[in-house]
């Protein structure tokens, strides 16, 4: 068995984590929390604690005897990433062995186009905390888990998780519809379901070799071309289209933030309600830009370590989520 902390874990990612890490009582988790914890799942070796997460001294305490620590907490919630920095800090002091950063998304090709995504600098910030501290000698050991997109994200707005909540993204069964720069309809991006980052995790926790500084994790490796093709194939349309539809954002613009092309209205847990129109012209187009740019393809590494697991492929997700 072994003790994990997880930061932010009332979020839908961390949430299946749990799920997976606790599954037939297997592991121990100390999931932390900023509100009351009494109105999140009670079960079996789950043990919830509200914090700030401002205490350093607090999270040391609660840190003793875990092996690792899991951070969710999204980044533009954690302003010059100090509640990250705070968990890592105390990690160290505490003697977890190992620490995953509030990644969860895209891949490392994030910092070559941070300037149209600046929301996500604070990823970027941690990864260059996280190698300063080990620059000497290893005080701890940390991975950066990539997945790509999320492949439930494609099924708004049925959810098709227990505990992610839907949200559009730029391809959509929904409506039958997807939006990609154009020239780059035939690059492939990475999706991967949660399920599997949920199992994945785990059989990191489990791993007994040394944790990737880079975790890429790679479901399935497709194109929004190819993706129209399973979809009409599989014929996931919706009822009364007879294709799919791929509408086309040109560089020039998004690359500037202006967004001269049809999407819903964009929604984010982390996003006030209040704030989602000023979110929306820049949230879109960056994210276009970044996927055009290789941002949400991840790199194979927990794949090439974990060879015998299989993962959800697009063909069986499509099947299931119309």
């Amino acid at each position: 068995m072994v003790k994990v902390a997880i930061a932010g874990a009332n979020s839908g990612l961390a949430l299946e984590v749990i799920d997976a890490l606790v599954r037939d009582q297997t592991h121990e988790v100390i999931a932390l929390v900023r509100k009351d914890p009494s109105g999140f799942p009670q079960q079996a070796n789950v043990t919830w604690v509200r914090t700030d997460y401002q205490d350093k001294a607090e999270l040391v305490k609660l840190f003793r005897g875990v092996s690792a620590v899991l951070n969710f907490i999204v980044v533009n919630n954690d302003p010059d990433s100090a509640v990250s920095k705070r968990l890592i800090d105390a990690a160290v002091e505490a003697g977890v062995h190992r620490f995953a950063p509030s990644e969860w998304a895209m891949g490392q090709k994030l910092r070559d186009v941070i300037d149209v995504v600046p929301w996500y600098q604070g990823k970027l910030d941690i990864q260059a905390y996280l190698r300063d501290i080990n620059k000497d000698k290893k005080v701890i050991e940390y991975s950066f888990f990539h997945p790509g997109m999320f492949m439930e994200y494609i099924s708004t707005p049925r959810q098709t998780t227990k505990h992610v909540p839907p949200m559009p993204t730029l391809w959509q069964l929904g409506s039958g519809r997807a939006v990609v720069v154009r020239g780059h309809e035939h690059d492939s991006i990475t999706v991967t379901s949660v399920d599997d980052i949920a199992n994945i995790v785990r059989l990191a926790i489990e791993y007994e070799g040394v944790w990737p500084e880079i975790g890429g994790i790679q479901g399935q490796q497709l194109s929004v071309t190819q993706f129209k093709s399973i979809v009409e194939a599989e014929g996931a349309l919706p009822t009364g289209k007879t294709e799919f539809t791929i509408d086309f954002a040109e560089e020039e613009d998004v690359k500037k933030g202006v967004l001269n092309v049809y999407m819903p209205p964009l929604s984010h847990p982390s996003i006030p309600e209040d704030q989602r129109k000023a979110w929306h012209a820049p949230g879109w187009s960056g994210m276009l830009y970044a996927m055009a740019h290789g941002a949400w393809t991840a790199t194979d590494e927990w794949n090439k370590l974990l060879p015998d697991y299989k993962f959800k492929t697009i063909q069986e997700f499509v099947k299931v989520a119309i």
